[in-house]
């Protein structure tokens, strides 16, 4: 049996209209310092993004969490932030911010594996 280390994840939300707060989940990204982890998996509800937001186009959402995974993923192709050591990474990219991608409050975790961790993470609050 393993040791369990400890966690941080935060919810990946769409936010259409940032002056309404309306928001729905697409995603998790999450930080185990001690496994030197950082991952990120997200999906986009088409039907539910057609929903709340007629007018946003599917392929620039996309863009934008595709850009969140090469700064997760690391090194030059996620640019400048992508090549920051990875907790500074995950603090970057879990910061507040009032674009239509935004992240949730941080939330602290125990596990034995982070994937297992991102995974069940994204299955209860995404899908």
């Amino acid at each position: 049996m393993q040791d369990k280390v400890t966690f941080e994840y935060a919810i990946i939300r769409v936010v259409p209209k940032v002056e309404r707060e309306e928001f729905f989940n697409v995603g998790v990204i999450l930080f185990s310092k001690r496994k030197k982890f950082l991952g990120i998996k997200y999906h986009v509800d088409s039907n539910k993004l057609k929903a709340i937001a007629p007018d946003l186009e599917i392929d620039l959402l996309n863009n934008y969490l595709n850009a969140w995974k090469l700064i997760c993923n690391g090194g030059k192709s996620g640019g400048k932030i992508g090549e920051f050591e990875i907790s500074d990474r995950f603090r970057w990219l879990a910061a507040c911010r009032s674009t239509i991608v935004q992240s949730s409050k941080t939330h602290p975790g125990l596990c034995e594996n982070p994937e297992l961790a991102l995974n069940d993470i994204f299955e209860k609050y995404v899908l």
